[in-house]
């Protein structure tokens, strides 16, 4: 039986495009910006953001290395957001009416600068913090490591005591998925376009 849920975030709860980050990246001068943007993993100085190896400041001064010019931070932080489309309110009391019944849990590859700023912010919608609405958070950045890796995972059961027999994940990833079934745990693709609700209604909890 099914009794928590483990939630990735871009793509399964908020709305995502990375061809939006991209062409802002592209617009303050980083031309290479497509190459190291992923729709699902990161490379380069966007990985390390997300792995917590560099820090905002650090991430800062390697985006302008890049570019060869000045930029501030203001507009790198612009550009880094575009990621970003929104939290459809919809979604959120989706989050709150499965609190009922389940564990509920976030693991997602993410930085500190969309998490104080967009993400934070369309959690906010509904007057709630995002803690609210989840058990437990395990934010990549924080974890020193990135999904699909296996080792996130098993830090997220060892933090908050969930069994991976108990536990459905969610993702839009299918190779975050496939680590995480390696490791045990029940996994739901949520595709692009598609919405966890719906996804959760073609599955049996038992």
């Amino acid at each position: 039986m099914i009794k928590t849920l483990l939630f990735d975030l871009g793509g399964v709860i908020m709305d995502i495009r990375r061809e939006n980050c991209v062409k802002a990246f592209e617009a303050i001068g980083m031309h290479d910006a497509g190459s190291l943007l992923g729709e699902y993993e990161q490379a380069g100085v966007f990985a390390g953001i997300e792995n917590g190896s560099l820090t905002p400041a650090q991430f800062h001064d390697e985006i302008r290395r890049i570019i060869g010019r000045p930029v501030t931070d203001r507009e790198i932080d612009d550009a880094f957001q575009r990621f970003l489309i929104g939290i459809p309110a919809h979604r959120l009391d989706e989050l709150q009416a499965l609190h009922g019944n389940y564990g509920i849990y976030l693991l997602s590859n993410t930085n500190p600068i969309m998490w104080a700023g967009e993400i934070s912010r369309n959690f906010r919608q509904r007057g709630h913090d995002v803690g609210f609405y989840f058990d437990g958070i395990l934010r990549s950045y924080e974890a020193g490591v990135m999904k699909p890796d296996p080792e996130i995972f098993r830090m997220v059961t060892e933090r908050f005591g969930i069994r991976p027999e108990d536990t459905l994940f969610l993702d839009d990833s299918q190779s975050n998925l496939d680590a995480a079934a390696a490791l045990g745990f029940h996994t739901l693709l949520v595709p692009p376009g598609t919405e966890f609700a719906d996804r959760l209604k073609t599955i049996s909890m038992q």
